[in-house]
């Protein structure tokens, strides 16, 4: 019953109550996923590096410690307008200099250039996208060859939770993902069981090919 209560603003939290209670909840349960996902691009000082479905901006914050260099860059996108909001607020001097830019948008549609990106990371995520495979090829238009993927995800609480008809269909299985990932261009995929303060989850893989 809770999870059919807040599973609309899993995906798209909204400015109120509701909406603020789900940030408070993103926040606490995907703070490892988010750093574990940061430390798994092994990002260097000069990237580019995107978020996709960036939430209150933990993932950001941890990315834009690592940006070192002038030409390090941190975009991020999210669909939720109380949460690019949220987000804006953590990192607004960071927004402010230039160094971050967000985007309210759909990443199925992002106001991003080709090739740009060397790293993109997301967590609890793509279960939400509504088009797999128009999601999975837009992240591959905008990255550079060679460029890594990494999602992070806690598959046993996905398979908790999917009967309580959170996600729409089985979009939330990583098998999905995985094959939109591959029809749109990216190699090396898999995914692999990784820990983090003794928390067990997994992470996908993928390169950008050409």
């Amino acid at each position: 019953m809770f999870f059919r209560a807040i599973g609309p603003q899993l995906g798209h939290p909204t400015q109120g109550l509701a909406g603020w209670f789900t940030s408070k909840i993103l926040a606490w349960r995907n703070r490892v996923l988010e750093e574990s996902a940061v430390a798994l691009c092994d990002i260097s000082p000069g990237d580019t590096v995107l978020e996709l479905g960036h939430g209150p901006g933990l993932g950001l914050e941890a990315a834009a410690r690592l940006l070192t260099t002038p030409s390090g860059c941190l975009l991020g996108v999210d669909y939720s307008e109380y949460m690019h909001q949220v987000a804006g607020e953590r990192l607004s001097a960071l927004v402010a200099s230039g160094k971050v830019k967000l985007h309210h948008c759909d990443v199925a549609a992002m106001p991003i250039a080709d090739s740009i990106v060397d790293k993109v990371f997301h967590c609890n995520c793509y279960y939400f996208w509504p088009d797999l495979k128009r999601g999975a090829a837009e992240i591959h238009r905008v990255m550079k060859v060679g460029g890594l993927m990494v999602t992070t995800l806690r598959l046993e609480s996905l398979v908790q939770i999917a009967p309580q008809q959170v996600f729409t269909g089985e979009s939330w299985r990583p098998e999905d993902y995985m094959k939109a990932l591959q029809a749109s261009g990216f190699s090396n995929v898999r995914m692999e069981d990784r820990t983090h303060k003794h928390i067990t989850f997994q992470a996908i893989f993928a390169t950008a090919s050409e």
